[in-house]
């Protein structure tokens, strides 16, 4: 940790004005943008300090969303997606306007409900390369594309791999009708020896099919 300047005295947590939340080194927050039209950014707090005027700023590691990288978003990026980046700063706590969680990627697959205040993180990003870590990624389906959990998938009963029903020219209103799935690439004599009667709808994140280098 950065040692405190002279005149300034580290807090260990702040409120944010005009709410009952409370903010820690650690916390994940919601920053006011200067353009009213975008919405808020995303931070972690590393810490927070006051002036001898009681002036309280945070140094934070600023989150990035897909379309703010230098890739910008693709098709595999979720809806709630944030990349960590190398970028810090210093704000003046009045800026933060709440709180929020960023979860880890395996953590957010397993939510039953996603709220407002709820993001997930499975890359790690350096804003002056637009470098990710890691830069390999589990692929699914015949696209070979990796795993956003905005989308519906099926699984094989066979291969055990993910598809998306457009993939295998199904609409979405199809698959979920759906009670099991065997893709093109198994024989149907294998899937008829199996007794089954319902099938998972999102992937494992734990799956590995096969790895692919990002394209950046």
């Amino acid at each position: 940790m950065a040692k405190t300047k002279p005149g300034k005295k580290d807090l260990d947590s702040y409120s944010i004005k005009g709410t009952n939340k409370v903010v820690r080194p650690g916390d994940c927050v919601l920053m006011r943008p200067s353009d009213t039209d975008k919405p808020p950014y995303v931070a972690r707090v590393e810490k927070i300090e006051a002036d001898h005027r009681s002036n309280v700023k945070v140094r934070v590691r600023w989150y990035y969303r897909p379309e703010e990288s230098i890739g910008g978003r693709r098709q595999f990026h979720g809806a709630k997606e944030l990349f960590l980046s190398d970028h810090y700063d210093v704000q003046s706590a009045h800026t933060i306007e709440g709180k929020c969680i960023v979860h880890t990627f395996k953590n957010y697959t397993k939510l039953e409900n996603v709220g407002a205040e709820d993001y997930f993180c499975r890359f790690e990003y350096k804003a002056a390369t637009g470098g990710f870590t890691p830069d390999r990624v589990a692929v699914y389906c015949k696209c070979e594309m990796p795993y956003n959990p905005d989308d519906l998938m099926v699984q094989c009963e066979g291969c055990k791999d993910w598809f998306h029903p457009s993939c295998m020219g199904m609409t979405i209103e199809e698959a979920k009708k759906l009670d099991r799935f065997l893709c093109s690439d198994c024989p149907l004599d294998d899937y008829a020896k199996r007794s089954l009667n319902t099938f998972p709808v999102s992937p494992s994140v734990e799956a590995k099919v096969e790895t692919k280098r990002r394209k950046r």
